[in-house]
């Protein structure tokens, strides 16, 4: 991999390798752009096969948060870490701790939170060595579990995205298919059961579809069947690429809004289903909760603050929408654009901030 030319590429600003040797520490530290702020990214542990995987899984998504962060309205850029071990067995106290003292060297320019492979508990023995983390335990002053909030900003956008395919955006008596009733979905189904919504579930795990069957009068399918139901809304909650070329022509959707990463297998099956004339709500965009409510946490937390912030996911959502009308291009590629647009005001911005502070230097001198 050529790291520079990659890097170039695609605007990164920095790559770091960490390594302890005493605990096991390799860790990879990706920034990618910090115009709009310092970079806000989560902690990734996994067993990659290779290093190289490891480096280029940390740059592509430390790309992603500086959209994520972007569009969410957040004075916040892009960055992300992963730890090359298996969070199973490989875990130490030490590691985290040389990790923290890392962070703390970059002097802000990262700030890190909870990820694939890390805990709550992780983040804690970070904290006991930079302040740059977020999503430590609620005793040092954090928001706690975000699912509950992923789930609120997900609802918001499921409504602008109703608005937008409907002509309203109230969701009583919409039929909504939910792939994946975990921990965000649950909250997620709650929200959508209070609203007079009917509500179509799977998930492999029986128990969970089991809870929200009773608590929401949900009904029940076989995940093969989740696809091809006759429902308004679909709602991919749990893995990713769920929209790809087996699963697009059994749709009967007109809407798809759900708290997935990754929904678009690839991009390609996004101008699929635009010219199918389906309603697509961004997923980095729909499920930005969770990072706009952890970053709350970075001026003193204030659960009232951070969810009226998520409110705002509704009016971005609608903003993608108007993007993808104004300019012709599906949501997917509109939700890039909201963000690339809001990073180029602001480089401008601070550009001529700068190019002003000289010219007044200059004159200062002539005298």
């Amino acid at each position: 991999m050529e790291i520079f030319k990659y890097m170039e590429t695609y605007d990164y600003e920095q790559l770091l390798f960490c390594q302890d040797k005493e605990s096991g520490l390799k860790a990879i530290i990706a920034i990618h752009d910090t115009t709009i702020g310092p970079a806000l990214g989560g902690t990734r542990m996994w067993t990659y096969d290779t290093e190289a995987s490891a480096i280029e899984d940390a740059l592509r998504l430390a790309k992603g948060m500086t959209y994520k962060n972007a569009a969410a309205g957040l004075n916040l850029g892009g960055g992300k870490t992963v730890i090359i071990g298996d969070p199973r067995k490989d875990k130490n106290e030490e590691m985290f701790r040389a990790f923290g003292r890392f962070i703390q060297g970059l002097n802000g320019r990262y700030i890190t939170a909870e990820d694939v492979g890390t805990t709550v508990e992780d983040m804690d023995i970070i904290y006991q060595e930079t302040d740059y983390v977020t999503g430590v335990s609620p005793a040092f002053g954090s928001s706690g579990n975000p699912s509950p909030v992923t789930a609120y900003g997900v609802y918001r956008g499921m409504k602008a995205a109703a608005k937008e395919a409907f002509g309203t955006d109230s969701l009583e008596g919409k039929v909504i298919a939910v792939q994946g009733v975990g921990n965000v979905a649950y909250n997620l189904c709650r929200h959508l059961h209070e609203e007079g919504a009917k509500l179509i579930v799977t998930d492999i795990n029986k128990e969970a579809v089991q809870r929200v069957v009773e608590q929401f009068g949900a009904k029940a399918v076989d995940p093969s069947e989740i696809y091809s139901v006759d429902c308004d809304i679909y709602a991919p909650c749990a893995l990713g690429a769920t929209i790809n070329d087996e699963t697009i022509p059994h749709l009967k959707a007109k809407v798809i809004a759900g708290a997935a990463n990754n929904q678009l297998k690839e991009t390609r099956h996004g101008d699929l289903i635009h010219e199918l004339g389906i309603v697509y709500a961004p997923d980095y965009v729909i499920n930005a909760g969770g990072v706009i409510n952890v970053a709350d946490e970075l001026i003193g937390y204030n659960r009232e603050r951070a969810l009226k912030k998520v409110e705002g996911i509704y009016d971005n959502i609608a903003s993608v929408f108007e993007i993808s009308k104004r300019d012709g291009i599906p949501t997917y590629l509109a939700a890039d654009r909201l963000a690339e647009e809001r990073i180029e005001t602001l480089r401008r911005s601070r550009s001529q901030f700068l190019q002003n502070g000289q010219h007044i230097l200059s004159r200062r001198q002539s005298r």
